[in-house]
């Protein structure tokens, strides 16, 4: 079954084209807010959303008073709209089954159910399917951060250059709301008439050094440029808050657990490459072409097995007093040599 997409429900919100039940849920909140908030925003005028807009949470409410709302009828007004947060706190969810039936076409009600979904063999799932909407937000992909950062800047006019998104990918992760803030602000300290975000205009503003970074560490370790990696520990030893181990073996071990996937694509050129590794665009196959001319399969088998190992040092397995700035050393030197 074609799955309902984000950017479907939003034109059909847009067009003013409404379901009557919108079950919204998944691992990834920022998608499951964005959608609730619109509707909360924008389906009632100020006046309206006095008598007819009620929030309700699933920690404090139960079903027989969401279905009770849900029936009632809106006042001076075309709809209403019930929206419960925290679903997933809902006791009894089956029971809402009984009001999909016949659900009332002037309410639009809204379940945020986060971290998790609904077992889509349950009738429940039919039901919402067959009378509303179902979306499931699922956490994105590292290869897709890029994608998010591109198309949230392209709506506001904006643009990033490679080397710049591939920084706040890799230094925000997966967090979609904490990444949309950080882009806020990057927008906010844009200068009067500038229209793109250099990777110094991260460095100025969100913290991360254009020059010692992860990405840049992974293009050293590609390049086998010992002195650049190096120089790169060093900074990172000296500035702990801002780089820990952790993220940088995150990075480490998802290139070269692509890398080791990348020996096995049927066309080994940057378009054959991204379509196997699911890359957004040819250009991110590049780093893997070049790795690939530098280390052997076998290498990179023994390379992410020593990720693992350093993994579990800097979490105290068999590691009594080695600093993290010395685990990464270490790693390094064994991927370059």
């Amino acid at each position: 079954m074609k799955e309902t997409t984000y950017e479907e429900i939003v034109r059909n919100l847009k067009n003013r084209v409404y379901a009557p039940v919108y079950f919204l849920m998944g691992e990834e909140d920022y998608y499951i807010d964005r959608i609730s908030d619109y509707i909360l925003d924008t389906v009632l005028t100020e006046t309206e959303k006095e008598f007819n807009q009620t929030v309700l949470f699933g920690t404090d409410t139960d079903m027989a008073a969401i279905i009770n709302a849900a029936r009632r009828y809106p006042m001076m007004s075309e709809h209403q709209v019930v929206v419960v947060k925290e679903a997933q706190g809902l006791r009894n969810l089956d029971d809402l089954t009984y009001y999909l039936q016949k659900p009332l076409l002037s309410t639009i009600l809204v379940f945020c159910y986060k971290h998790g979904s609904l077992d889509r063999r349950k009738k429940i799932v039919a039901e919402i399917e067959k009378h509303g909407v179902l979306f499931e937000s699922k956490k994105l992909k590292d290869s897709q951060l890029p994608g998010f950062i591109s198309s949230y800047l392209k709506r506001k006019k904006i643009e990033i250059e490679p080397k710049a998104s591939e920084m706040m990918a890799e230094f925000i992760g997966a967090d979609l709301n904490r990444m949309a803030g950080e882009l806020e602000k990057l927008v906010i300290t844009l200068p009067s008439g500038q229209r793109r975000i250099t990777p110094e205009q991260i460095e100025r503003n969100i913290g991360i050094s254009k020059d010692y970074n992860n990405f840049e560490l992974r293009s050293a370790l590609i390049a086998k440029d010992v002195l650049k990696a190096n120089q790169i520990i060093k900074y990172f030893g000296e500035n702990p808050k801002n780089n820990p181990l952790q993220m940088t073996l995150a990075v480490l071990f998802n290139f070269f657990s692509n890398l080791m996937l990348a020996y096995y694509a049927p066309q080994r050129n940057e378009q054959g490459i991204a379509a196997f590794l699911g890359l957004r665009s040819p250009w991110q196959a590049k780093d893997y072409m070049a790795a690939m001319q530098k280390f052997s399969g076998n290498k990179v088998l023994q390379i992410i097995s020593a990720i693992r190992n350093c993994d579990a040092k800097s979490k105290g397995v068999g590691n009594p007093s080695i600093s993290d700035e010395d685990l990464l050393r270490d790693l390094v030197f064994f991927i370059l040599h």
